[in-house]
């Protein structure tokens, strides 16, 4: 039964059988004094991918939330402002809730523009904000507005979330059997963004719309990064008991992971349950996150390989949403059956991730190892994409940097 067909009764039944679980309800996991505090004097990067409507309603929300963030030693996140088939009016709505709400805590926020803010966010115990977008529909069709995207701060955009786009195929039309590939127009929104430090963000792109899209942007613009900001290993997945024949249509080969490590750029598993098909219900571990980290090491590199939960914040508003963009999501049953398996919540990173650098040091992780993977990594291909600068150069400077940091830290702040 796909969400298409699925009458408005059974889908309000679903909502109502769920927990309505996601990153509010998840569980916190017991960590190591030891581990609480690296992560608090580590520069850690997550994803919120939660537009307003969809994961949030209440401005409180966002305030607890990264209340807790801080707190627990998080120092930003990127943070989507649209995705699906949302327009540029959408997307303009989306942003004046977010800054809204930050509006009324402005010392607790900083927008970012460059990889000093992040570091300024950190000493100061701000919330380093990173805007993302999972579409690229919100140009309207209409290519200078990624300048203003530019200026308004977007610094990650995806091609096609799951159907099928103007640019090219979403992973839900791949797997169904319609990835058109990357499109002349495709072609067009990706010489904007390289020409505006945009960083490219193939996660939902189905495999050959991706594929293009990096023989494109290594051909034309040889050099420059791509990136998976949060996308589940397929090699790790299809090695579980319970995994389906089909598989998750949101994970990625590994062959893809590895071009974009090739390309420098990085790969970010997300820590969300239903994205693995329900096989591991109830609540993610830090061992089963911390798999996923692993895995993507020892396949890329630990110089290409970030974190990324997908945080949401209520399963219920993530059904309604697919509810009322079925086409998006018309993957026969797919999501509500992993929701009804038990997969509703996600490993959020204030919660989990402590305990992930635990599991991470026990299997002989270094605490430089850990600084790459939580930030240091992501911090590299921003500063390449957003500045201009070689990842040489970047990483030459960055132990002064990092001096200069902890020296600051010491003296004036305590995150």
């Amino acid at each position: 039964m796909s969400l298409r067909t699925v009458s408005f009764a059974a889908l309000t039944a679903a909502c109502l059988a769920l927990p309505a679980f996601g990153s509010e309800e998840s569980k916190t996991w017991e960590a190591s004094p030891e581990a609480t505090q690296f992560v608090k004097d580590t520069i850690v990067l997550g994803m919120l991918a939660s537009p307003y409507g969809t994961g949030w309603t209440e401005y409180e929300q966002l305030h607890t939330y990264f209340q807790r963030a801080r707190d627990n030693g998080i120092t930003g996140h990127e943070m989507t402002l649209a995705a699906a088939d949302m327009s540029w009016e959408t997307f303009l709505e989306q942003h004046y809730h977010f800054r809204a709400a930050m509006a009324q805590q402005p010392e607790n926020y900083l927008i970012v523009n460059e990889t000093r803010d992040i570091e300024a966010a950190h000493l100061q115990g701000k919330t380093a904000v990173i805007w993302n977008s999972q579409t690229a529909t919100i140009l309207n069709g209409d290519l200078k507005k990624m300048a203003a995207l530019k200026d308004i701060g977007v610094k990650s955009m995806i091609l096609a979330y799951n159907d099928i786009f103007r640019t090219g195929s979403g992973q839900l039309a791949a797997q169904n059997g319609r990835d058109i590939g990357l499109t002349p127009w495709g072609k067009k929104v990706i010489d904007e963004m390289v020409r505006f430090g945009i960083l490219l963000d193939l996660s939902h792109t189905g495999s050959k719309t991706a594929n293009d899209a990096m023989d494109y942007v290594d051909a034309t613009y040889p050099g420059v990064p791509y990136v998976y900001t949060h996308s589940v290993p397929a090699g790790l997945y299809k090695n579980e008991p319970n995994a389906t024949p089909q598989g998750c249509y949101r994970t990625i080969p590994d062959d893809e992971a590895l071009r974009a490590a090739k390309s420098g750029g990085y790969i970010s598993p997300t820590f969300t349950e239903w994205m693995m098909d329900g096989i591991w219900p109830e609540n993610i571990s830090p061992a089963q996150a911390a798999d996923m980290i692993d895995y993507y090491v020892k396949l890329v590199g630990v110089d290409h390989v970030g974190i990324a939960t997908d945080d949401m914040f209520s399963t219920q508003l993530v059904v309604d949403f697919a509810t009322a963009n079925a086409d998006m999501y018309n993957d026969g049953g797919y999501m509500i059956d992993a929701f009804n398996k038990g997969a509703t919540g996600n490993g959020e990173l204030a919660k989990i991730l402590a305990a992930i650098t635990d599991d991470l040091w026990a299997r002989g992780y270094s605490n430089e190892d850990l600084a790459k993977i939580y930030g240091g990594n992501k911090m590299r291909v921003f500063a390449q994409v957003w500045e201009g600068k070689p990842p040489e150069q970047f990483l030459q400077e960055y132990p002064e940097r990092l001096r200069l940091r902890q020296e600051l830290e010491g003296k004036f702040f305590n995150r």
